[in-house]
């Protein structure tokens, strides 16, 4: 643990102790992130999975969107699942006309793209960037991305029943997102590889 960076979780809503978890498990120091001086004191921030809609009115109400936006522009990196894939979207398919993001992720998200929570299932899928093993993705409500732009990285896709090439997880420089929930599984991989991107980018 000696010497690993200082990871926080966006403690609004959503799977915050799985992630913190599983980040501490991964050799990070991690702890929740509800305010903007808690942010000010972390190298990077998980963004959990959730419901995106509730996140983006709690992080409004809570004075965090501005301070998240900022932190992300000035190259904070930062990892979204599921509903954190959405507040990091640059664009989302399916939302209130009201919902704000973070941003900064020049992809085409859409909100429970998979279906309702009866819908949820669970996929080995492959993953650039983390060893040849399938990863046991758990999809919950998840969105998909639509479209990436030129300097989005396509780390994962999953083929639908109808034969469909669906994108679910993403990277851009510091950004990193999937549609699944690995913070739900065991395997650390994913947040193995975030905190790679940390090294890399603080």
């Amino acid at each position: 643990m000696t010497g690993g960076p200082r990871i926080g979780v966006l403690a609004l809503q959503g799977d915050v102790r799985e992630h913190v978890r599983a980040l501490e498990d991964s050799g990070a120091h991690a702890r929740p992130v509800g305010s903007a001086a808690e942010l000010d004191s972390v190298e990077a921030l998980v963004i959990p999975g959730g419901e995106s809609t509730t996140m983006s009115l709690l992080a409004v109400r809570d004075g965090l969107l501005e301070p998240l936006r900022a932190a992300r522009t000035a190259g904070m990196p930062m990892y979204g699942s599921c509903a954190g894939m959405i507040m990091l979207a640059d664009r989302v398919l399916d939302a209130r006309p009201d919902q704000q993001t973070i941003g900064g992720l020049d992809v085409t998200v859409r909100r429970n793209a998979f279906g309702r929570q009866v819908d949820s299932f669970e996929a080995d899928i492959e993953v650039d960037g983390i060893g040849d093993e399938a990863f046991p993705a758990v999809f919950i409500r998840a969105p998909w991305v639509e479209a990436v732009g030129e300097s989005v990285r396509v780390l994962a896709r999953v083929d639908l029943a109808d034969g469909a090439d669906t994108i679910v997880a993403v990277a851009q420089g510091p950004l990193l997102a999937t549609s699944f929930h690995p913070e739900l599984t065991g395997d650390l991989r994913i947040h193995e590889m975030f905190i790679g991107i940390v090294r890399q980018y603080s």
